[in-house]
């Protein structure tokens, strides 16, 4: 059996030439020459590398020294480089390269052995049916009708890390990532960025995120942002009326028959492909607060029915009341492309393939790889941007 080929693919000279330009644009803050060359390499064996992009591989791809894996370890691991205005010039990227984007969220889990990698714990994961000793990342796009970009990423840190004080310090934890969950750390990340991305951009979720839906729905109420988010057929809602007949009861599971004013739609909408009768009703999320606060918003929920079916195949709760029906149900389809994007950036772009312990040396290799992606996906002589 012929041994697998794991040279690294070569750059062309034009290419070079933009990743080096490009390396400049998102890296140029980095205050001192060898970290700008670091971060240039490291970019380029994200690019070229075959396979486990691992520090050897990225710095052999780089042809620079032999010194190269220490210095790119060094880089990654142990540098004090802010990586937070990386993500910034990200975002104006995907800004500039992306027509109408919405927010959307996804999630990595990568699987390590021992208990030493920050964030590690046990976890199930429903796709595999296995509980998995693993990292677990949040990542925060920005996904037109046809492309999904990351501009941020946060680590779930599990409560064994965040009240230790030992794991903390050997992982170089910061006191800041103990005050409020990951989650709501990459909606904090959305409203900085607004002087690129406009107030009102919608984030749409689906159940994959594992955030409880009213706890989203809330947050983002509080933050002014619109939403659409997708729900559990146990997800208890309230009518919007006492006396409205869109519901027999003020609370209550969300059923077919308590759902009334269905709104015929065509294909491509909540499934691409294939036809989708969407119905649609006025309700709030219980909860409790006043008005202002979101467990008392007026929401609208949207139920979608398959043709072969009688009864609601998927719920969505969305701030956006005053829109047309039709508008609303194109934008959950941005979450599938989040989750091709994750696929991708796992598979090609080396988005699991941190080997090293500590947390700013996982953002720092997440915010490579996200730039590595940006740039095959945003960058000028891109296939893709030139059919946006």
């Amino acid at each position: 059996m012929p041994a697998l080929d794991t040279a690294p693919a070569t750059l062309s000279a034009p290419r070079a030439d933009l990743l080096t330009s490009f390396a400049a644009t998102v890296f140029g803050y980095l205050p001192r020459s060898d970290q700008r060359r670091c971060a240039n390499a490291y970019l380029r064996g994200l690019l070229t590398v075959r396979g486990k992009k691992t520090i050897r591989q990225i710095a052999r791809a780089s042809g620079v020294s032999d010194a190269a894996p220490q210095a790119l370890q060094q880089f990654i691991s142990a540098s004090p480089w802010d990586w937070t205005t990386a993500r910034e010039v990200l975002a104006q990227e995907a800004a500039a390269g992306l027509a109408g984007p919405v927010w959307t969220m996804g999630v990595t889990v990568t699987e390590k052995r021992g208990d030493h990698s920050v964030g590690v714990h046990r976890r199930a994961a429903p796709e595999s049916g296995r509980t998995l000793n693993c990292q677990v990342g949040i990542g925060l796009f920005l996904t037109s009708g046809s492309r999904s970009v990351p501009v941020d990423w946060q680590l779930l840190l599990p409560e064994g890390w965040l009240t230790d004080e030992r794991r903390r310090s050997r992982a170089r934890i910061p006191g800041w990532a103990a005050e409020q969950p990951a989650w709501v750390s990459a909606l904090d990340s959305a409203d900085q960025l607004g002087p690129w991305i406009p107030r009102r951009t919608p984030l749409v979720a689906d159940l994959s995120v594992g955030v409880d839906p009213a706890r989203l729905a809330a947050q983002l109420t509080a933050r002014r942002r619109d939403f659409v988010i997708e729900v559990r057929p146990s997800q208890l809602v309230a009518a919007h009326r006492a006396d409205s007949d869109e519901f027999t009861e003020a609370r209550q599971l969300l059923r077919c028959a308590g759902l009334r004013h269905p709104h015929s739609l065509g294909s491509d909408h909540l499934e691409p492909g294939r036809g989708t009768l969407v119905r649609s009703a006025l309700v709030r999320l219980p909860g409790g607060g006043s008005a202002g606060h979101g467990g008392q918003r007026v929401h609208r929920l949207l139920a979608g029915f398959l043709p072969t079916r009688r009864r609601p195949h998927r719920y969505w709760i969305t701030s956006l009341v005053d829109h047309r029906i039709a508008d609303i149900v194109s934008l959950p389809h941005r979450a599938v492309l989040t989750h091709g994007a994750i696929r991708t950036l796992e598979n090609d772009y080396g988005l699991r393939d941190f080997e090293g312990r500590s947390f700013p040396g996982w953002h720092h290799h997440m915010t490579l790889a996200s730039a590595a992606y940006v740039y095959d996906h945003l960058r000028p002589d891109s296939p893709d941007r030139q059919a946006a």
